[in-house]
């Protein structure tokens, strides 16, 4: 099995804001967000990851990231972490 590619959604309590990317390695990835480094995020740490989907490409799991952004819709991504807390 080759490497495997997220598209994920993180939580800021303290912004209440929502942020979404892409990797292949989830825990580095969450450690650099909530290390400060990373522009985008440094003033919503802590991070907390609240949806994942997993994928066999890094293009697919960047589609995904990108059809996720360009819905610029809050609702839409509650109900994606809605529908996965469900499950």
């Amino acid at each position: 099995m080759g490497t495997r590619y997220y598209t994920y959604i993180l939580y800021s309590p303290h912004t209440n804001r929502y942020y979404v990317g892409h990797t292949n390695d989830l825990e580095r990835r969450m450690r650099y967000h909530n290390s400060g480094y990373n522009k985008s995020t440094k003033y919503g740490v802590p991070w907390e990851l609240v949806y994942v989907e997993e994928f066999e490409s890094k293009e697919l799991a960047y589609r995904r990231e990108l059809e996720i952004k360009r819905k610029k819709s809050r609702e839409y991504i509650e109900q994606l972490i809605e529908g996965h807390r469900r499950r």
